[in-house]
């Protein structure tokens, strides 16, 4: 059943869900900057805009797929989805808040930081990809949008195992030049 009230109510959710990457967008470049004031280095630019492409063309693609191929709203499975695309939200905002100025849409990496412990962190390495991935699902199937939940599932795969193999290597990579760094201090207090 193509119900077009549905369909202008499903949009306007996919666009305040754009309005919110937007807000993600400026904290993350507020956090960026004061990354780099503190001598913070990058990782992994390479691999940047193919994220903002793909994330980017997953809301239009959401909007597009319902509108375009007629995709029929489920009440049950579109009220679930639904849900599930506001849990995402809340789990988003609570990665980033438990991060503090740490969080950002890039790999940054501050000297004298540490791996963040504490929240959903605590109970995963990698909670917002996981949160991605999860919404990557449910924002297209609120709408029955599957060819984009599948497509937008593949790709965000493997640019995640992208991103989070960088994330990994710079952690390891910057842990050592910490340690190394501290280790040369101390000898050269004694």
């Amino acid at each position: 059943m193509l119900s077009e009230s549905s369909l202008i109510w499903y949009s306007v959710f996919i666009g305040a869900t754009a309005i919110e990457r937007l807000v993600e967008v400026r904290l993350s470049n507020k956090h960026a900057a004061w990354s780099f004031e503190q001598g913070g280095m990058e990782f992994g630019k390479g691999h940047y805009p193919f994220m903002v492409i793909l994330h980017t063309g997953f809301l239009f693609a959401c909007v597009g797929e319902a509108w375009l191929l007629e995709r029929f709203f489920d009440p049950l499975f579109g009220s679930l989805f639904f849900a599930v695309a506001l849990l995402c939200q809340f789990l988003r905002w609570w990665c980033i808040q438990t991060l503090g100025k740490q969080w950002n849409t890039r790999v940054i990496l501050v000297p004298g930081g540490r791996r963040i412990q504490e929240g959903p962190y605590r109970l995963f390495k990698h909670p917002n990809y996981m949160v991605v991935a999860l919404e990557g699902l449910a924002l297209p199937l609120i709408h029955n949008a599957w060819l984009t939940a599948l497509s937008f599932t593949l790709l965000n795969a493997g640019l995640m195992w992208v991103r989070i193999s960088c994330e990994e290597q710079a952690l390891r990579k910057f842990l050592t030049l910490t340690a190394n760094n501290q280790t040369h201090s101390e000898d050269n207090s004694s």
